[in-house]
């Protein structure tokens, strides 16, 4: 599956997505660096052991994706959310995570992330349970589902 989104596309998928494009946006943003050669295909591992991912490309180049680890019935945990810097401000990662959470609508959504980043995730519907520096933020699909006479 694929779509349009601003002149991007953006992939399902968590096969065939390059390495190397991983790795790029995760030293991008500080989680990686030095790689050394031997260990590039663990990007790869990465995205094929995850449950549910979402890619997005200008052209050749990966520039955001989205990983999510899932039990596919109850519950999903937002493993690394990344879009490049240069393509921020344009709504993608928020595109992403309503991708995602369209996967499994009544279930229980997590994403453990650092302070700085608490304001997009209540905006995407999340909520802060807890933490000062970081923190997990939850979405209870099933307490949403109850709302609207679905459960």
């Amino acid at each position: 599956m694929y779509q349009y989104f601003h002149g991007l596309v953006i992939r399902e998928g968590t096969t065939g997505v390059p390495a190397n494009e991983v790795k790029c946006l995760f030293e991008e943003v500080g989680w990686v660096r030095d790689v050394p050669e031997w260990q590039l295909e663990k990007f790869s591992l990465i995205m094929e052991n995850a449950t549910w991912a979402f890619t997005v490309w200008d052209q050749q180049r990966m520039v955001g994706m989205v990983r999510i680890i899932s039990d596919k019935m109850m519950m999903a945990t937002i493993s690394d959310l990344i879009v490049s810097e240069d393509y921020r401000g344009r709504g993608i990662a928020k595109k992403l995570i309503e991708l995602s959470m369209a996967k499994l609508p009544h279930g229980d959504w997590f994403a453990h992330t650092s302070r700085d980043v608490f304001p997009f995730y209540e905006k995407c519907g999340l909520h802060l349970l807890d933490g000062k520096t970081q923190g997990t933020l939850a979405y209870y699909g099933y307490r949403e589902a109850k709302k609207q006479g679905h459960r």
